[in-house]
């Protein structure tokens, strides 16, 4: 098998998980339309690759009020887009006993960079995306993290901007399968990987986790695997965690279907 989807629209491609995916995929010979806040990087991007395979589309994803008209440009110029990547990510450190010590402006910024901006974006492309499907595969790509499901209390907004994330996933494929829409929603679930998100550890921020590479590798291989919940490493003991995404997804759906149900007789 090989990646199904010709032109993807990488967000957050100027540096870590994204930009790693983003030259893995170029490199491949996948078209990448790289988005992010440091033209420089994107610039760049696009001189290593090529304006061929690589474009880019600066953006900062935080301004809300400009996601739909960033949507249009970018569909305009590249109506061949058929998978949007949700990548974009930051990361604190917080100790919530002690109020007094929080910055609420950088928590509530965490919350929309890795919830609120991800689900607005979905908002804006989904019916581009959906017109695409019916004609070849198309799909949403979100980038979560295991921290989704076991919070780390040392990053609260992290965890839970990632579990309102990993919700909203969940409830997104649901609802576009019930409706046969045929727009892939796919996850992954990345271990704690080398990269500037650690960077508020200091010096060896990032040395922790796995090779930025080495997952590249194995979240590209789950992807063409054509997995929609792709788990790469993870909590211990692991057969634990995974029964917990198992069974949280199953009885999600079942919930699902039983209030569809609900609803179908309230309507005879």
């Amino acid at each position: 098998m090989s990646f199904p989807y010709k032109h993807v629209l990488m967000i957050g491609a100027t540096s870590g998980i994204g930009k790693g995916i983003a030259d893995h995929l170029a490199t491949s010979g996948v078209k990448v339309t790289a988005v992010g806040r440091r033209k420089d990087r994107l610039d760049a991007f696009v001189s290593e690759h090529g304006s061929d395979i690589a474009t880019a589309a600066p953006f900062d994803i935080g301004d809300l009020n400009k996601i739909p008209s960033f949507t249009a440009e970018v569909m305009k110029k590249s109506p061949d887009i058929d998978c949007l990547f949700l990548n974009a990510g930051v990361q604190g450190h917080y100790d919530v006993s002690s109020p007094e010590t929080i910055d609420l402006e950088k928590f509530n910024n965490e919350m929309t960079i890795n919830y609120t901006s991800l689900v607005a974006l979905t908002f804006a492309f989904l019916p581009f995306l959906k017109e695409k499907s019916v004609s070849g595969p198309a799909s949403v790509i979100f980038t979560g993290t295991h921290l989704a499901i076991i919070p780390a209390s040392v990053l609260p907004a992290y965890s839970a901007s990632k579990a309102a994330l990993n919700t909203f996933t969940l409830c997104l494929r649901e609802q576009l399968t019930a409706s046969n829409s045929a727009v892939k929603v796919i996850e992954i679930y990345p271990p704690p990987v080398q990269t500037e998100l650690h960077d508020y550890r200091g010096s060896d921020g990032r040395k922790m986790g796995m090779p930025l590479k080495a997952f590249t590798e194995e979240a590209h291989a789950g992807l063409v695997s054509g997995s929609d919940q792709i788990i790469i490493g993870g909590p211990e003991p692991r057969s634990m965690y995974l029964e917990i995404v198992e069974n949280r997804r199953k009885m999600m759906e079942g919930l699902a279907a039983m209030i569809r149900s609900m609803d179908a007789a309230d309507k005879k």
